[in-house]
């Protein structure tokens, strides 16, 4: 899969922007600001209908405008198909495939299998449980259209039932017969989605840890957990023994919304035990395999995305990363950079094609 011709207009920095892709990998270089990071993030908007950085589209327009356009031309298993996502201030996202309008933009998700690495990545392991929760959910909802279909219904209900628990204290009222309908519809959606993210892990991590030893020579033990109050409970349980602390909170306190994954390094979170430099290979392991697993499921390359890992990865690293991406023939691949010099060093190394854009 290739995306050959990027058009943009009005995106965050970028006035009017095209581009024609004809090598394997593709670098922009530019001091910073310049919007070489926004070009990777309109690919990214054109496979996932959204921003990687700015999901909320009015905060991707150009200052002083009232709308965007992001348009792609790709090859996707010998198909030629045109991508159009465009948006207007005071009015709904459209989203176009071939021309064609999609009435929902989680129809089009999975079309463009891809994989960002940026350095925002090193919140998956010092934030919170919900980015890592969209990590599995950002995988799966590539692969599987049930999968998103149901997480966006679990949702939907949850915020419902968050509302009632509102209402409840606001009113001092109670009705047990509407919380019931609520349990009982999330423990029908939350059910599949907690098998699939059980299922994912299971043959994700063995993947994660190949790619791990590889990269670290096999030196360290590392391992990814599953955490999910489903393991011992029924979500009707769950959500019925947090009935009184929900009450309290005035939001539902427990279920697969609040799953989690345990990144551990001999047995301990890397978090808190683990160095930079281990933190950073845990990263790029987690993305190869991410890649991987998609590559093995859409029967494809996904595109892959690099964002600033030069200043973020020392030079060795990168090298090596690149080299291992075209050895194991990972597709398309496009990166940012602000010193040229660093970056023909890199490519130079590798045997395949590039080009290098200059954004000023």
């Amino acid at each position: 899969m290739h995306i050959q011709k990027l058009t943009l207009t009005n995106y965050k920095n970028l006035s009017s922007e095209s581009f024609d892709f004809k090598s394997s990998i593709n670098c922009f270089v530019g001091n910073n600001g310049v919007g070489k990071s926004n070009i990777l993030d309109s690919i990214y908007h054109l496979a996932f209908g959204k921003s990687y950085f700015n999901p909320t589209s009015a905060q991707n327009i150009q200052f002083d405008k009232t709308f965007f356009v992001i348009e792609g031309s790709f090859t996707i298993k010998s198909r030629n198909e045109k991508i159009n996502c465009s948006f207007k201030k005071g009015q709904k996202k459209v989203l176009k495939r071939n021309n064609k309008l999609y009435s929902k933009i989680s129809e089009h998700i999975g079309l463009i299998p891809l994989v960002m690495i940026s350095p925002d990545d090193i919140d998956l392991i010092n934030e919170g449980s919900s980015l890592r929760r969209k990590f599995i959910d950002g995988i799966l909802g590539q692969i599987h259209k049930d999968y998103l279909t149901n997480l966006l219904n679990y949702n939907k209900i949850l915020a419902q039932r968050n509302s009632l628990l509102k209402y409840f204290a606001l009113n001092h009222t109670f009705d047990q017969k509407t919380i019931d309908i609520y349990n009982e519809q999330l423990d029908k959606l939350g059910l599949p989605i907690y098998e699939k993210r059980k299922e994912f892990m299971e043959v994700f991590s063995p993947l994660f840890i190949k790619r791990y030893e590889a990269i670290n020579s096999g030196n360290e033990k590392v391992k990814l957990k599953y955490v999910s109050a489903l393991e011992d409970n029924t979500l009707i349980e769950i959500l019925t023994n947090s009935l009184k602390k929900d009450r309290g909170f005035q939001y539902t306190t427990e279920g697969i919304h609040k799953d989690d994954l345990d990144f551990l390094i001999h047995d301990k979170p890397i978090k808190k035990f683990g160095s930079q430099g281990q933190k950073k290979t845990f990263l790029i392991a987690l993305k190869i395999a991410q890649f991987d697993y998609l590559r093995n499921k859409k029967g494809m390359s996904p595109i892959i995305l690099l964002d600033d890992i030069f200043d973020k990865l020392d030079q060795k690293r990168v090298t090596s990363l690149l080299k291992l991406m075209i050895e194991e023939s990972f597709g398309q691949i496009f990166l940012t950079d602000t010193h040229q010099d660093r970056t023909l060093k890199a490519l130079e190394s590798v045997d395949s094609n590039f080009e290098i854009f200059q954004i000023n």
